[in-house]
C-alpha cells in the first residue's frame, strides 16, 4: 500500500520537521503537543489556598482572638499545627482525645535550665476528619484551643469562650 505525499507524517519527509521553532518558542514540546502546564488557578484566589494553610488561618484566628483578651497569660504560650499525632501506645492526661485518636496536646513549660515555654499542638488530619464542613472545621478548632487554652490557665472553657 502506497501512501500519497499529503498524507504522510510531518517530520517524516527529510528537512522537515513537525512544527518549526520561532524566535523565543522551544523546538520542542511533549509528546501530546501540549508543552509545559503553569498554575490552573491563581495564586490571588481562595481556590489556590491548601487544605493545611486553611487550617492554620483557622488556627490563627482563633489564638489572635484569644491574645487579645488574654495577652498576659498567654504571652509565652507556643502554638503549633502538626499534621498527625506521633505514634504512641499510651498518652498523657494532657492529650485531648475523641476516642482513642488525639486531637490536640497540652505540652506545659519546663522552668529551669532548659527552659521551654509552653505548648499547644493541633493535629490537623484528626480534625479535618471529623468535621462535615469548613465551618464545622472552624467551630472545632476554636473549641479544641478554648480547651486546652482553659487546662493551661487553670480556668473553665466557658470562661474563655
Amino acid at each position: 500500500m502506497t501512501t500519497s505525499p499529503d498524507r504522510q507524517r510531518a517530520g517524516s519527509e527529510p528537512g522537515r520537521t513537525a512544527r518549526a521553532a520561532g524566535p523565543g518558542r522551544p523546538a520542542r514540546r511533549d509528546r501530546h503537543g501540549r508543552g509545559l502546564r503553569g498554575r490552573l488557578v491563581p495564586a490571588t484566589v481562595p481556590l489556590a489556598r491548601t487544605k493545611a494553610e486553611i487550617f492554620d488561618d483557622l488556627v490563627l484566628d482563633t489564638v489572635e482572638s484569644l491574645e487579645r483578651r488574654y495577652a498576659k497569660e498567654l504571652a509565652g504560650v507556643e502554638f503549633a499545627v502538626e499534621d498527625v499525632p506521633p505514634d504512641l501506645n499510651v498518652y498523657d492526661s494532657d492529650v485531648l482525645e475523641d476516642g482513642e485518636v488525639p486531637l490536640a496536646r497540652l505540652l506545659p513549660g519546663r522552668p529551669g535550665r532548659q527552659e521551654l515555654p509552653p505548648r499547644i499542638v493541633l493535629y490537623r488530619r484528626p480534625l479535618e476528619f471529623r468535621a462535615m464542613d469548613r465551618e464545622d472545621l472552624a467551630d472545632l478548632v476554636h473549641d479544641v484551643i478554648i480547651e486546652q487554652v482553659a487546662n493551661l490557665l487553670g480556668m473553665d472553657p466557658d470562661e474563655l469562650s
